[in-house]
């Protein structure tokens, strides 16, 4: 999974908002982040979009896990707490798997294991493999 892990840390967008890839495994991600002034919105609270991607990345790297180019067709969240401060936690897990399409349920949860978001997404897997360079 190193080579998936690698892969990964091109993805500057989640670097600049502070990703950190925790675990992967075929089938399986999780990936946190800090929340700092620049993840809260206009009411003090983390950013929609901020936990979005994190749960988004997390949902990508799970899916592309097996090494093959995997792409979102589709994703949706639920917001079921606001976050402030602290660490938030994404964990993907593989809900189903055909050849062609997957899909996949991220819990996003508080650094006290309270429940912020649920995210599901449906991949489309390509032909072509992982390019390392």
């Amino acid at each position: 999974m190193e080579h998936i892990k690698k892969f990964f840390k091109k993805d500057k967008f989640a670097e600049n908002l502070g990703i950190k890839l925790i675990e992967v495994k075929e089938g399986y991600a999780k990936s946190k982040i800090e929340i700092n002034e620049n993840h809260l919105n206009g009411i003090g609270t983390a950013h929609g979009g901020a936990i979005f991607t994190l749960a988004d990345f997390t949902f990508a790297v799970a899916a592309n896990s097996y090494g093959t180019v995997t792409v979102a067709i589709n994703a949706n969240i639920s917001f079921m707490k606001a976050a402030k401060t602290g660490y938030l936690i994404a964990e993907a897990k593989e809900i189903a798997k055909t050849p062609k399409l997957s899909t996949y349920t991220i819990n996003v949860t508080d650094e006290n294991d309270k429940l912020i978001a649920i995210f599901q997404g449906m991949s489309y897997t390509k032909r072509h493999k992982i390019n390392l360079k």
